[in-house]
């Protein structure tokens, strides 16, 4: 079967190329979620095929695994499953689970190329690690849309990954721009929830202590409420903190009278693919998943996002956010319903962000704001529209031109614009400097800086002297 690359696509490859031919073994090319990642990988794939080369592409859900091999047949590219109840055959690309290649290492004949599949998983130890490390003369190649890890590290090799040259694709506001993805909205509550003193592992909040402090925090705003006024009927993925979390969750939209199911690892493949299936067709509305459909699911139709577990994790809030933003024809745009303000700390899913190989996830760069379109809401038909029109495209009404307040209604989401995001982020910065100010003088500088009274710099430093002596004497 013929196929032709978007222009974008068939620029990573010849970016890939280039790398190789340059000395990298292990580059990891980055393209946002529904932009075309497997076609790209399968197409190396099939051309390294062409050459006599062994290729193995590495996976690590049925999922993912049907995907590319669907991909491959798409394109004509014989390939085989490495997978349990699969007997591999002779062809020289297989599509691997990689829990199966760990059991059969000495089984596999050595492959000339790895390709890594939600790459951002593979460090040194790992199960992915491992199967790259007993083939070390094949070369890498990893695909991701979030080239960072949980706990905050990159992926090169001074952070005990495999990666050795970045190559990035598109950001997601390009390709909203171009038509390849959809528009996301954002409604989300003017101030989180308080997890204050919720336990950390891993880089992410700890999942049992997080459970227990939603089950007793007010998160703003009723899931299924909000459901019904903002995107009553629209196919959604609520995702939740756990199995239990989930089903509870599933359980309150059924006694609301709207179909919904939980999807979580417990369930076996058939389980998992009849209740994506269900959704994709309309025969449930919400799908309440625990850490099953962040990576990969692909389901177009798809049109909202429902945010119910706060993280930490720039990745997991990107990948979450980015189920949804597939094309399709019967939605205009996308919804992020976001309960737990991980938008307030990540920002907007298409703020252009930039990635290196060494850059931790918690300082990675954000674009300047000059790539985010800022907006308008209009205050009589609460339509949202570019800041440079004067009036609202929807009803009319002209912009009134003052300073927008931003309202705080206990309970109710509210849709954040650009500007919210900069005052948000503002505050977030200015903590951060006053944060690592680390002596009286460099507290002092940030008194006259700031204009603030002075004694403010001493009553700072005086507290954090305290605290100090507070937890010396605890500790002795």
């Amino acid at each position: 079967m013929k196929y032709q690359l978007r222009d974008y696509q068939a620029q990573g490859v010849n970016d890939l190329r280039t790398a190789y031919r340059q000395g990298y073994k292990a580059p990891i090319y980055v393209l946002p979620t529904a932009g075309g990642k497997t076609i790209v990988f399968c197409h190396i794939a099939e051309q390294a095929a062409a050459r006599g080369n062994r290729i193995m592409i590495l996976v690590h859900r049925k999922e993912l695994l049907d995907q590319a091999s669907e991909k491959l047949t798409e394109i004509g590219t014989p390939h085989g499953l490495i997978r349990p109840g699969r007997v591999m055959t002779g062809d020289l690309v297989q599509v691997a689970s990689v829990d199966t290649v760990i059991r059969r290492l000495d089984r596999i004949p050595p492959p000339d190329i790895i390709i890594i599949d939600e790459a951002h998983h593979c460090i040194k130890g790992n199960k992915w690690g491992k199967v790259a490390a007993y083939y070390p003369g094949a070369y890498l190649l990893g695909v991701t849309a979030t080239p960072c890890r949980t706990n905050g590290d990159g992926l090169g090799a001074q952070y005990q990954g495999y990666f050795d040259r970045l190559v990035c694709g598109p950001s997601i506001r390009e390709l909203i721009d171009r038509g390849y993805l959809s528009q996301p909205v954002v409604y989300a509550p003017p101030i989180g929830i308080d997890i204050t003193g919720v336990k950390t592992r891993g880089g992410d909040y700890a999942q049992d202590d997080l459970e227990l402090r939603i089950d007793k925090s007010q998160i703003t705003g009723d899931a299924v409420g909000h459901y019904k006024k903002i995107c009553p009927g629209a196919p959604a993925i609520a995702f939740c903190i756990s199995i239990k979390h989930a089903a509870n969750v599933a359980e309150k939209f059924n006694a609301a009278g709207i179909p919904a199911a939980r999807l979580d690892g417990t369930m076996t493949n058939a389980q998992r693919a009849f209740r994506i299936r269900a959704l994709g067709d309309g025969q449930i509305k919400v799908l309440t998943s625990c850490e099953i459909v962040s990576e990969g699911t692909d389901i177009p139709i798809v049109t909202a996002a429902i945010l119910l577990r706060p993280t930490k994790s720039l990745g997991m809030f990107l990948q979450q956010c980015g189920r949804i933003l597939r094309i399709h024809p019967e939605k205009k745009e996308s919804i992020i319903l976001d309960h737990v303000n991980n938008t307030g700390r990540h920002g907007l899913v298409d703020e252009v962000r930039s990635w290196t190989l060494a850059e931790q996830e918690r300082q990675a760069r954000r674009g300047n704001g000059s790539e985010v379109e800022r907006v308008r809401q209009c205050k009589k038909c609460f339509a949202v529209f570019p800041i440079h029109l004067a009036a609202c495209p929807q009803c009319g009404e002209k912009w009134i031109g003052q300073e927008r307040k931003i309202d705080q209604v206990q309970g109710t989401l509210k849709r954040l614009t650009p500007e919210e995001m900069a005052e948000i982020r503002a505050r977030q910065d200015r903590r951060r400097t006053q944060g690592r100010a680390n002596s009286l003088a460099q507290l002092l500088r940030l008194e006259q800086i700031r204009g603030y009274k002075p004694g403010w710099a001493n009553h700072i430093w005086a507290a954090r002297q305290k605290k100090a002596a507070q937890r010396a004497n605890r500790l002795y």
